[in-house]
């Protein structure tokens, strides 16, 4: 997988879930088996119907993703939930290093989740995509090897909730990170530090906390 398929993978998704009829025959085509006239076509619609597919542009991966995704390599996830996951920073480079693993993504914004599923109706399989809040989140206990909550606490009011389930439907690990340092972002309504974020777990029944910092932001890594 690489950010060219999941690109045509979300427009051949967009055509099919619009019921675009011109253009039915290319999109239901196999994602792998595209040509580049079927390429081309793919992105007239997308410049026709103004899709955001600069989400998809190859481009230099975050050093805080760069730094979960190394921790993921080390422990290879066959099942993910990413929580909040937005505009896919980590998320697309996720499904392009791990294209077998299951994806969950939850967010609160109809029109991410709508994305992610055209790109699961374009050909991504392995993906799935909900709208829901992880405060009040009802998905199974266990579900998932490792849940994901990246640039997201901070912008929740009820934190706790949200890492108590995400405690709860993981299976192994809850990843986190969070800005280190205030910034004028209105949408940060807490600074969550070290010994806040240890508390939270603490109470959550998960004492196994390892914490790192990259360019202005705080990573944790937390085991079952």
């Amino acid at each position: 997988m690489n950010n060219k398929l999941l690109k045509y993978a979300y427009i051949k998704g967009y055509i099919i879930n619009n019921n675009l009829s011109d253009y039915l025959s290319t999109a239901n085509k196999n994602l792998a088996l595209l040509t580049s006239d079927d390429e081309i076509i793919l992105d007239e619609v997308a410049n026709k119907y103004e899709l955001k597919t600069y989400y998809f542009k190859d481009k230099e991966i975050l050093p805080r993703v760069n730094s979960v995704l190394g921790f993921l390599k080390n422990i290879y996830p066959s099942s993910i939930l990413d929580v909040g996951s937005g505009r896919g920073v980590f998320l697309f480079p996720f499904m392009c290093e791990f294209e077998n693993c299951e994806v969950t993504s939850i967010d609160i914004l109809p029109w991410r989740v709508a994305m992610m599923n055209n790109i699961k109706t374009g050909g991504v399989s392995n993906l799935n995509s909900y709208l829901m809040d992880i405060t009040k989140c009802e998905l199974f206990d266990n579900s998932f090897d490792c849940v994901t909550l990246l640039e997201v606490l901070e912008h929740i009011e009820n934190v706790a909730d949200a890492v108590k389930n995400a405690v709860r439907m993981s299976k192994r690990y809850i990843v986190v990170s969070v800005p280190s340092k205030e910034d004028d972002n209105p949408g940060h309504i807490h600074l969550l530090t070290k010994d806040i974020l240890t508390s939270i777990f603490n109470k959550c029944g998960v004492s196994n906390l390892k914490f790192s910092g990259v360019n202005g932001h705080l990573i944790l890594i937390a085991r079952k």
